[in-house]
């Protein structure tokens, strides 16, 4: 790993493929996705609709791989990993998309909660995928979003097993950082949202909840994702889920 956001970007330039939680902390860090701009109004809709799983940290232009976010950066070469979308269908998962961009590609990036996990662990709350090395668990739910234009599906969480008795400062640290999902959507029973089986997440890594956790749940920036498979427009790129754009933007801007 490596504090740098602009080291991180170039390790996986280079081909470095890892999720990202941990890397580059006090740094945000933002979902991806890439829709010709035909769509891009409805995923502007769906996102303003749905503010909770979508909050945009930056729309760019038609056609441009540029971001405010990161001004050195380049959004087909700089993430760990992509995933390339046909017709709602998953047709590749590339280290990089520059033979896939299209000049009218309109791209948004999207806050991510790996934002808030350091101010987390700088509380002391074990942050379960970070200290176990793997991807964070994303599972779709019962909770559809509103609909937009084309655009509908569920929301999609992320889990973090914490102790019961810090559950509180866990939904207060996090809800420093709206434009980064903010506090949880639920805490506890997962079949409240539909979720069978916490050992089979839909994305990500299963991850060990120790006696006296519990499962607490924030709205994720797959939710794209989701619709996309769901509402299937003709193209899209986005992120591989927990492969994440990390930002030069220090994380403490986006609290409140």
């Amino acid at each position: 790993m490596t504090a740098d956001p602009a080291d991180a970007r170039a390790r996986f330039r280079a081909g470095h493929r890892v999720p990202t939680a941990g890397w580059a902390p006090g740094y945000a860090q933002a979902n991806l996705i890439a829709v010709p701009r035909d769509w891009a109004y409805d995923v502007l809709l769906f996102a303003q609709r749905n503010p909770k799983p979508c909050p945009v940290l930056d729309v760019t232009d038609p056609g441009s791989p540029r971001t405010a976010l990161a001004g050195d950066a380049d959004l087909r070469t700089d993430l760990p990993a992509y995933r390339v979308w046909l017709d709602g269908e998953l047709a590749d998962e590339p280290d990089e998309v520059t033979g896939y961009w299209r000049d009218d590609l309109v791209a948004f990036l999207i806050g991510c909660s790996f934002t808030f996990e350091a101010p987390l662990l700088a509380a002391g709350i074990d942050v379960r995928h970070i200290s176990a090395g793997t991807n964070v668990p994303m599972y779709r739910t019962n909770r559809p979003c509103r609909p937009a234009g084309r655009l509908r599906g569920p929301m999609v969480v992320s889990m973090r097993p914490v102790p019961a008795d810090r559950v509180a400062d866990a939904v207060r640290i996090s809800g420093r950082f709206p434009s980064v999902h903010g506090a949880p959507v639920h805490v506890g029973e997962p079949a409240a949202l539909g979720i069978a089986d916490l050992a089979t997440p839909d994305f990500g890594d299963p991850v060990e909840i120790r006696p006296g956790e519990v499962p607490v749940f924030w709205a994720c920036g797959v939710t794209p994702q989701a619709a996309i498979t769901a509402s299937r427009p003709p193209f899209a790129i986005t992120h591989a889920p927990g492969h994440m754009f990390v930002t030069d933007v220090p994380d403490h801007t986006y609290a409140v």
